[in-house]
């Protein structure tokens, strides 16, 4: 069967046309579609700078240290206590045993803050609590725990609360060796007897045999 020129055409034609079709479907690259999402990647949130005039937070009171104090006088188990920071005096007591039957609980501010190195004195009822004398003499000076004078009834001087000026005034004894009774007695949770004041440097038997009779525990 001849084709007439116009069918030769219109098959050029078609034939033309399903040639760019499929190059443009199956030779050229599909056009790129939306780019992929980027995933975000969000930075840590600082904390807020504090506002002006403001400090960072200070540290708990179970942050800090302990605190080492004497106990003594009328107290069940007196000695060496560890406390918490932020004690007080009441706290000292209890982990000392408590005050006992004879405790003049009055004469101590159950209420104040214990410090580090503290003793802290319970009196008898009944004790005398030194006072300034009405000519010459020392006057009794009160401790750091309980407000207790060193100088008990009988004019005899507590070497375990006394301070460096009553110290001072014993026979024998100088500022020198009166800060170190101080000294030995911080160090070693106050003086068991009257004898162990011995182990003060500068404290022998000779000056011992002189205080003596003027000192108590």
């Amino acid at each position: 069967m001849q084709l007439s020129r116009r069918q030769i055409i219109a098959y050029i034609a078609v034939a033309v046309l399903v040639v760019a079709v499929g190059v443009r479907y199956l030779v050229l690259p599909r056009q790129a579609g939306p780019s992929d999402a980027q995933a975000v990647i969000l930075a840590p949130v600082a904390s807020p700078p504090a506002p002006a005039g403001e400090t960072a937070a200070s540290p708990t009171a179970s942050q800090l240290p302990d605190v080492v104090v004497y106990v003594c006088g009328a107290v069940r188990s007196p000695g060496v206590v560890r406390l918490p920071h932020g004690a007080r005096v009441t706290d000292a007591l209890e982990v000392a045993g408590g005050p006992t039957a004879k405790a003049e609980l009055a004469a101590v501010n159950l209420a104040a803050p214990v410090t580090d190195g503290q003793q802290i004195v319970v009196p008898e009822r009944g004790a005398a609590v030194a006072a300034a004398p009405a000519s010459g003499g020392t006057a009794g000076s009160s401790t750091s725990g309980g407000g207790l004078g060193a100088t008990p009834a009988g004019g005899l001087i507590n070497i375990n609360s006394a301070s460096v000026e009553e110290l001072d005034a014993l026979d024998g004894v100088g500022p020198s060796t009166a800060q170190k009774i101080v000294d030995y007695r911080t160090t070693n949770g106050g003086f068991k007897t009257v004898d162990e004041i011995k182990n003060v440097p500068g404290i022998g038997d000779a000056k011992f045999a002189a205080m003596k009779d003027s000192i108590t525990v």
